[in-house]
């Protein structure tokens, strides 16, 4: 009577738990505008679209509740995840800090990345911080305002591939790993060797990070990481086979949004599946995610390379001149590479009390060759971001609330 009764339970549990997700809601939502969609709906693989769509109620201690909804969710089926991928280092970057219980060495400590292996570079001097010195927080601004690749390879170097990959299983990914450097073809040996590190005061030494070695793969089953006809190698020349993704970066869509989950509401989850950050820590990742280019004086960018909504794909595109929502604010970290868009994103608008998670992937590569810096960005992929992300805006636009939220804590508008 008792495995009757557990085998009941479980078959409940295994109901509940697939009702969690809607799995209709967003294709029906796709073929209502085929002005918009009817190019990808048709294509034969759909462009490689997934979507992950969260909406947000609120109680009354304004603790957020989720409901999903998703469209070709598949964990097991690869995508490229590009600089999606530098949200997670960010986060363990100052988690570590942290964890370092070291007197005196905060994310703002000045550091010197030394190398110890073949390929490293050295670092002593960051021209975008006011200061002139690399530090932590520097790098985590990089990364959040325009996407920073070096920013993003040095806090991969800090933290280490075993405590990153040990850090997002702690913190509940599953389709996961990060064990390469970006956009310097780390592969290999060379992406399992990182840097030492010195942070310091003046002439006072602070503390000292050995180099590291991590021997693990950190293997993951899937599908799709051959594709593709072709490819350009490094002579320009084009080799007639498949592109391979085996052994590179895996960041699954439901992974990338638990993740932003639990750093934008850490209140939603038990005190053991919170990052360890500290108040500021929270600040300067909310406030830098959702800042655009020209609010930033340290670093300062161009406004003509990085205009206005440079990585805000999800709302505005790749339009230059699009006009800002002074009401809005997204929170983001999007990525793009080998035709491959993601973005994972909190929206927010403060005027009408909208808020809502979003997570895609969209993919364009109609000629199958690979490197070849031929991608239907600007025709298929870039307005499709734009499309999806204001389509469920306005969805939610429509939705009542029986509570509205307080978003207070989101507001960073200069």
């Amino acid at each position: 009577m008792l495995k009757y009764l557990s085998l009941v339970f479980i078959m409940l549990m295994s109901k509940t738990y697939a009702q969690k997700i809607d799995t209709v809601y967003l294709e029906k939502l796709l073929q209502s505008r085929p002005d918009l969609f009817q190019q990808i709906l048709n294509h034969p693989t759909k462009n490689e679209v997934q979507i992950l769509y969260t909406q947000i109620d609120r109680d009354k201690s304004n603790i957020p509740h989720f409901r999903s909804y998703s469209y070709r969710l598949n964990p097991n089926w690869y995508f490229y995840p590009a600089s999606t991928v530098k949200l997670p280092t960010a986060i363990l970057a100052l988690e570590k800090i942290n964890e370092l219980h070291i007197k005196g060495l905060t994310k703002d400590t000045a550091l010197r990345i030394d190398s110890a292996f073949e390929k490293q570079t050295k670092v002593s001097v960051d021209e975008s911080a006011v200061n002139g010195l690399p530090s932590i927080a520097q790098y985590v601004k990089k990364i959040l305002l325009t996407s920073d690749n070096d920013a993003q390879n040095r806090l991969f170097e800090f933290i280490g591939r075993a405590e990153l990959n040990a850090k997002l299983k702690k913190y509940g990914t599953k389709y996961s790993r990060i064990v390469n450097r970006l956009a310097i073809g780390d592969k290999g040996i060379w992406a399992k060797h990182t840097n030492p590190f010195t942070f310091y005061n003046g002439d006072n030494i602070i503390y000292q990070q050995k180099e590291q070695f991590d021997p693990k793969d950190y293997d993951i089953k899937l599908a799709n990481t051959l594709q593709g006809k072709g490819y350009m190698n490094d002579k320009d020349e084009l080799i007639h086979e498949p592109w391979s993704f085996e052994g590179l970066n895996v960041y699954a869509l439901a992974d990338q949004q638990l993740i932003l989950k639990k750093l934008l509401f850490p209140e939603a989850f038990k005190s053991k599946d919170r990052f360890n950050l500290l108040k500021e820590d929270y600040t300067l990742l909310y406030d830098y995610m959702s800042r655009y280019p020209f609010e930033s004086d340290f670093p300062k960018y161009d406004t003509t390379e990085f205009w206005p909504t440079y990585s805000k794909l999800l709302f505005y595109g790749r339009e230059k001149s699009a006009e800002l929502n002074p009401n809005i604010r997204i929170f983001n970290k999007y990525g793009d590479s080998y035709g491959y868009n993601i973005d994972n994103a909190y929206i927010v608008d403060f005027e009408h009390g909208v808020e809502f998670l979003l997570a895609f992937v969209v993919q364009s590569n109609e000629n199958g060759i690979y490197n070849d810096g031929i991608y239907e960005y600007e025709t298929v992929t870039y307005p499709f971001l734009k499309n999806i992300g204001q389509l469920i805006y306005q969805e939610e636009l429509k939705r009542t609330k029986k509570i509205k939220p307080d978003l207070s804590k989101f507001d960073f508008r200069k």
